[in-house]
């Protein structure tokens, strides 16, 4: 039983027989009623009781009917859905936790302000996790630090990061005069910061002993004010730290210190909510063109 069958079934219905609905449907009467009985044979139950040229739907052909009416209906809905360039239905985004903490509670609300037809589900990770998500299947889009997989994702420029080591207050200057920690605090691997920061010790030619792995950044940053090691993140993640007086911030060059973090999604599979957070993303970009961090 397929879509078509169910289409030729409820047009005899509704025209009264075979020859208007043959008419209704441009084909030619000998169609139509094999067309019919091929969806009996199908159903295994007979749809229609024949009298001469007169039809009647049977008790299995009642039944049908509405359910038939019910599909076909589903089946246009369906096709309107996917054919509306406007945003519906669920959107599954994934985000890095900073990004997701920090950048994003104004774009989405922005977003669901203007969309309110979508139903978003926000998932964090690590730009790997994100981006297997991704070709699973399991996200539509996600805003991960660059370098990507050019080959499988199509890109969009989101926001820039300054990131910064952070040392408990009164740390000695870092990487100045040959001063390197022993200890990092980073997320685990995947991490595109642990990675750069483990790049700024290689660059110096040097190693951390110890690597501390936590699962947030507060958690990091008070491991830092405990004088545990240092870490490598956002500045703008310090904006939400109530004991800024506790940690020193170190700079890096400018080189290692810019970061882009961009939204993706997999290549030619580009849809309107992923369109609209797009938009969304650049608008705020423009009107924001004067801040320090900002949308680029």
């Amino acid at each position: 039983m397929d879509l078509a069958d169910l289409r030729i079934f409820n047009t005899v219905v509704r025209a009264g027989g075979i020859t208007r609905a043959a008419e209704t449907l441009h084909r030619v009467q000998s169609n139509v009623t094999t067309r019919i009985r091929q969806l009996e044979q199908d159903l295994g139950v007979p749809l229609f009781i024949r009298e001469g040229k007169r039809l009647h739907l049977t008790p299995a052909g009642h039944l049908l009917i509405d359910y038939a009416d019910r599909l076909l209906a589903l089946a246009a809905d369906a096709r309107n859905a996917v054919q509306d360039p406007r945003p519906r239905g669920l959107f599954r985004l994934g985000a890095m936790e900073s990004t997701a903490a920090i950048r994003l509670p104004k774009p989405l609300a922005e977003f669901h302000r203007l969309y309110p037809e979508v139903m978003l589900q926000l998932r964090t990770g690590n730009p790997q996790q994100l981006a297997s998500a991704i070709l699973a299947g399991e996200l539509d889009a996600a805003l991960v630090a660059e370098p990507i997989a050019e080959g499988q994702f199509e890109k969009a420029p989101a926001f820039i990061e300054e990131l910064v080591i952070v040392a408990a207050a009164g740390h000695p200057p870092i990487g100045k005069r040959g001063s390197v920690p022993r200890t990092i605090i980073a997320f685990e691997r995947g991490c595109p910061h642990r990675k750069r920061l483990e790049e700024w010790y290689a660059a110096r030619g040097k190693m951390p002993e110890r690597t501390i792995e936590l699962n947030s950044y507060h958690s990091m940053l008070g491991c830092v004010v405990a004088r545990m090691g240092i870490a490598l993140l956002p500045k703008s993640v310090l904006s939400t730290f109530s004991a800024n007086t506790e940690i020193s911030v170190h700079k890096l060059t400018s080189k290692e210190s810019r970061v882009a973090t961009v939204l993706i999604w997999r290549k030619g599979a580009r849809s309107p909510k992923t369109e609209a957070l797009r938009q969304i993303l650049s608008e705020r970009s423009r009107a924001s063109s004067d801040s320090r961090f900002s949308v680029f």
